[in-house]
C-alpha cells in the first residue's frame, strides 16, 4: 500500500510543474517553462536549439497527460499527478526519465554554453531557477546533481536525478 507520507510528497512536486499556479498542470504550463528556458540563455524560439525545446517540452506533456489525464480533459489535477507518479511511475522511474528525456536533452543544449555535452554547475542552476526553482536551492540542486564531483552535469545524470526527483519520496 502507497504510503500518505509518499502521495504528500509527491503532490509537492506537483507545483514544480503548474507553473502559472493555477492548480492543474497543461500544455501551456510547458510552453511558460520553454520560453523561460529560452529566456535565461538568451536562445530564440525559431532556432534549432530553441525548435528542439518546443518538440521536447510537448512529447513530455503528451506523456504525462497520458500517463495522468484520467479524464481526458487535457488539464492534469494534483489528484491525477500523484496517482499517476504513486500507481504507474512509482515501481518503474525509468519510464519518467524517457519521457523527460526529449525535453531534458534540449534544455542541456540550450544551456551548453561550449557545446561539449556537459553543462557547467552554473548553468544547471539557471536552468532550475528558469523552472522556478529559488536560488539557493538551485545551487544546492546543482552541485548535487554532479555525482563525480567533476564541475559539470550531462544528460545521464539529470535524466536520472529528474525522475528520481519526481518519482521517489526519499
Amino acid at each position: 500500500m502507497v504510503s500518505t507520507e509518499y502521495e504528500r510528497k509527491i503532490a509537492a512536486r506537483f507545483a514544480g510543474f503548474d507553473q502559472d499556479g493555477n492548480g492543474y498542470i497543461d500544455r501551456e504550463d510547458f510552453n511558460a517553462a520553454t520560453k523561460a528556458l529560452l529566456a535565461e540563455f538568451g536562445t530564440t524560439a525559431r532556432c534549432d536549439k530553441g525548435q528542439a525545446l518546443y518538440i521536447g517540452a510537448e512529447a513530455f506533456w503528451q506523456g504525462m497527460a497520458g500517463i495522468a489525464d484520467r479524464d481526458g480533459d487535457q488539464r492534469i489535477t494534483r489528484e491525477e499527478f500523484v496517482n499517476g507518479a504513486v500507481k504507474r511511475l512509482r515501481d518503474n522511474p525509468e519510464r519518467f526519465a524517457e519521457i523527460a528525456r526529449p525535453f531534458l536533452d534540449a534544455a542541456l543544449a540550450v544551456a551548453d554554453g561550449d557545446g561539449d555535452g556537459s553543462v557547467t554547475l552554473d548553468e544547471t542552476a539557471r536552468i532550475l531557477k528558469a523552472l522556478g526553482v529559488p536560488g539557493e536551492t538551485a545551487a544546492t540542486a546543482a552541485g548535487a546533481l554532479d555525482a563525480d564531483a567533476d564541475g559539470v552535469v550531462t544528460e545521464p545524470d539529470i535524466v536520472s536525478a529528474f525522475a528520481r526527483y519526481f518519482t521517489v519520496p526519499e
